[in-house]
């Protein structure tokens, strides 16, 4: 059964995170400080921290600093700061991922799931579906996924290397948020992690290629400020 440690410090939050969880057969355990946090994952060792980043005692941000120095449990950001640099700070210190009070239920879950599956490496990515095209990251092959080929006969589609090594990184963890900071160290390497530019760059470039309607992509989503996450 997954462990989950919820920390926050409004006991309806508490409450209404426990039943959820338990609900969907977790196993809960609470904080509502930044210190209790700490020690209840020494204690616990949670699968899964669903952390608050207004604590009483200790910032959130230092929590998930302290966290990283010793686990690499997945910890999700659970915050009512609006603010996109407040994000930023979470991600960067180590969190996976960040939802916004007040949060949806369902969306909170499907956050949960998508963390929750990627512990350790990223699994082996399968053929997706992106658009019209199914994308192997593995063999590096997009094709037309059923329908007529293209305009000049050809039902298989051109990327670049380095728009094939981004599309990998969010094609292997689905569903999560992937910083910028993450993508540009994995793709470009560590003297690009402030060039934010090339990501928006070919990201559009990636949106273009692939989504029918690039203005208001379905797969390839931007969290202004942030990141960018794959939705299946």
């Amino acid at each position: 059964m997954t462990r989950v440690l919820v920390v926050d410090d409004e006991p309806q939050i508490l409450r209404t995170l426990r039943i959820n969880l338990q609900a969907r057969d977790y196993e809960v355990v609470t904080a509502s400080s930044g210190r209790g946090a700490l020690q209840a994952a020494t204690d616990a060792h949670p699968d899964l921290v669903v952390l608050d980043l207004g604590l009483p005692d200790v910032d959130g941000v230092e929590v998930v600093r302290s966290l990283r120095t010793w686990t690499s449990v997945p910890i999700l950001i659970l915050s009512g700061r609006l603010d996109s640099q407040a994000k930023v700070e979470a991600l960067d210190a180590g969190a996976d991922d960040y939802v916004t009070k007040p949060f949806n239920v369902d969306e909170l879950f499907a956050r949960v799931r998508a963390v929750t599956r990627r512990t350790g490496e990223p699994e082996p990515a399968g053929p997706v579906r992106i658009g019209d095209w199914l994308v192997d990251v593995e063999d590096r092959t997009a094709r037309r996924a059923g329908g007529p080929a293209g305009p000049d006969g050809d039902d298989r589609l051109h990327l670049t290397p380095t728009e094939w090594q981004l599309l990998e990184v969010l094609v292997r963890q689905p569903g999560r948020l992937v910083g910028q900071r993450q993508l540009l160290l994995q793709v470009w390497g560590p003297t690009y992690v402030e060039q934010t530019h090339y990501l928006r760059q070919y990201m559009k470039t990636l949106r273009r290629k692939l989504e029918p309607d690039p203005s208001r992509p379905r797969h390839l989503i931007t969290e202004t400020g942030m990141g960018y996450r794959f939705q299946p």
